[in-house]
């Protein structure tokens, strides 16, 4: 029960009204929800748009974190025990809509509404999950194939919704930020992408399914043809008559 509504707690209710502590904010494309090093004292929780996390290292060097879709919570770092900042900027990729709950109707919720909280907790371990994945990915598969997951999981492919096959506008740049590549790298395999028919791209990114193929198989058609082979060549005679006969 809500103390302060005397109404039984309802989660969807919750994600999308505003109340004490709890407001609704329209952004445009480009507009910032919070800054990397702010004050940590709110959840966001996205109704509507794309937004994403990116991160500033102390040289000076950018990369976005991560890309969020409707439904995503961010900000979470705020539910930490003292004063803490933000690890990332949020910043809105396409028109938002979201929810900016306070760090203390946050707490609020979570302890008295159990069906929020377990709400809450399953987003929070599959985001831990999803970052896992992710880092497995940085460090044992290859761009083409870091690439092509980074495009399937922005158009929300295996999502139980059907997927959106036309992603959010996002440059190259942005890409190989996410995936740890140069520019030219993702060009280059977004060209081949194309030429196989796995996307569609003018302006927007249009993913088709058969993209799978290379995060499942690692492999794209015609691709050996690309690759340098080793040459198995005779020994010259000059190199055959300096070998040691082994005896």
């Amino acid at each position: 029960m809500d103390r302060v509504t005397g109404k039984p707690f309802n989660t969807p209710t919750i994600l999308a009204t505003e109340g004490l502590g709890r407001s609704i904010l329209h952004l445009t494309a480009r507009q910032v929800f919070f800054s990397q090093e702010d004050p940590a004292d709110a959840v966001f929780y996205l109704q509507n748009g794309r937004a994403k996390l990116t991160v500033v290292s102390k040289r000076g060097k950018k990369a976005t974190v991560t890309m969020l879709a409707s439904g995503d919570f961010f900000g979470e770092e705020s539910m930490a025990v003292g004063k803490t900042i933000r690890t990332a900027t949020a910043s809105a990729v396409s028109r938002c809509v979201a929810l900016k709950i306070d760090r203390a109707e946050m707490l609020r919720v979570l302890h008295e509404g159990h069906a929020f909280s377990d709400f809450f907790m399953q987003f929070i371990l599959t985001r831990s999950m999803r970052t896992q994945a992710d880092l497995v990915d940085q460090l044992f598969n290859s761009i083409q194939r870091r690439l092509a997951r980074t495009l399937l999981l922005m158009a929300e492919f295996g999502q139980p919704r059907e997927p959106e096959t036309l992603i959010p506008p996002v440059t190259q740049e942005t890409l190989a930020d996410m995936i740890g590549a140069t520019r030219s790298r993702v060009c280059f395999f977004m060209k081949r992408f194309r030429k196989l028919g796995y996307i569609e791209y003018n302006g927007r990114i249009r993913v088709h399914v058969s993209l799978l193929n290379v995060v499942l198989h690692d492999e794209l058609q015609g691709e050996n043809a690309s690759r340098p082979k080793l040459l198995h060549l005779r020994p010259s005679p000059a190199r055959t008559t300096r070998r040691t006969p082994v005896v």
